[in-house]
Formats: C-alpha cells, structure tokens, sequence
C-alpha cells in the first residue's frame, strides 16, 4: 500500500480511537460517518491513482514497443531498398556490359578496362551487402540501432552512388560506340565522283 495512504488511514484510525474515547479534552468531536465515508473516498481516490500511474507505465512500454517496431520497418524499407538497387546494378551490367562488350566498335584493348571498371562497381556492392548483413546478424559489433541505421543510410546513399555512376559509364561507352560507327559511316562511304 502507499505510504500516503498509510499514513492517512493511521491518522484517521488516530482520531476514530481519540473521538471514540472522549479521553481527550478539547478535540472536537466528529461524526464518524461521514469521517468513515471520507477515508473510504481517500482509499479508493488512492487506489485509481495507483491504476492511473499503472497505466501511464503501461502506456511508456507501449510507446517504446511501437517506436521499436517503426525503428525496424524503418531498417528493413532501406534494406529492402540498398537490395533493389543491387539488383538494379547486376541486371544493368549484365545487359549493358554484354551489349557494350559485343560492338564492334570496342576495341580489344577496351575490353579489359571496360570489364574491369564495371567488375569493381559490382565487387563493391558485394562487399556493402556482406557488410550491412554483418551488421544486422551480428551482435560482436555491439551497435545501437541507431548506429547500424545510419550505416545502413551511408550504405544505400553508395548504393544509389554506385547505380548512377553504373548508369553514367554505360551512357559514356555507348556515346563512343555511336561515335566511332558514324566515324566508320562516314569513312567507309560511297562517294559518287
């Protein structure tokens, strides 16, 4: 039981003994109804208190509960998203690279440098999923969820990075292939003279 209520049920059983004796010479008598009435009310005043802070308790844990699960929906969406630009940058270079890889307007000596470039962007975001998936199997890291967000934010920002510049090379290689086959167009044309 509280203190408080404890120390007011003593003070009322006090002066129920002191009002019910008459032993005491000018404490004014009370009606021991109504104080009886007004230490049940303090009881029970005391009792939806200890319900209240019951449930204001109850209401903080939830609160923590759902700011946990948001934290993890929050992982998992950019999880989920650092995947899919992965995906998005196999799948580029695996046609693009081919189809680059393929003209004839690539040159022997290109080949190795062209594999080469595209092969370390894709060694690269191996090596970040292996990372972020340490990061979130792993307990020997000791982070806090807020320490692997961020690394997992650092990691789908490289992502993002490492499809562009996927995109920006492809762009590049197929500018010099158009470039070189209107050379040899224009080179290898008929002239009516």
């Amino acid at each position: 039981m509280n203190m408080g209520i404890k120390k007011i049920l003593l003070t009322a059983s006090l002066i129920l003994f002191m009002n019910a004796s008459g032993a005491c010479q000018g404490v004014p008598v009370y009606d021991n109804v109504n104080f009886i009435s007004f230490v049940k009310q303090l009881l029970e005043a005391g009792k939806q208190t200890a319900n209240i802070i019951k449930t204001v308790k109850f209401l903080k844990k939830q609160k923590e509960n759902i700011e946990k699960v948001s934290a993890a929906i929050e992982k998992l969406k950019a999880v989920q998203e650092l995947i899919r630009n992965n995906e998005r940058l196999y799948n580029m270079v695996r046609r693009d690279l081919r189809d680059i890889l393929n003209s004839p307007y690539i040159r022997a000596d290109e080949v190795g440098r062209i594999s080469t470039s595209f092969n370390a962007i894709l060694d690269q975001a191996t090596d970040d999923l292996e990372f972020i998936n340490e990061i979130l199997s792993s307990d020997h890291l000791k982070l806090t969820d807020g320490e692997r967000m961020r690394a997992i934010r650092v990691h789908q920002q490289e992502s993002k990075e490492m499809v562009t510049e996927i995109e920006r090379k492809t762009q590049r290689y197929r500018d010099i292939i158009a470039f070189r086959e209107m050379q040899d167009k224009i080179n290898n044309r008929v002239t009516n003279y």
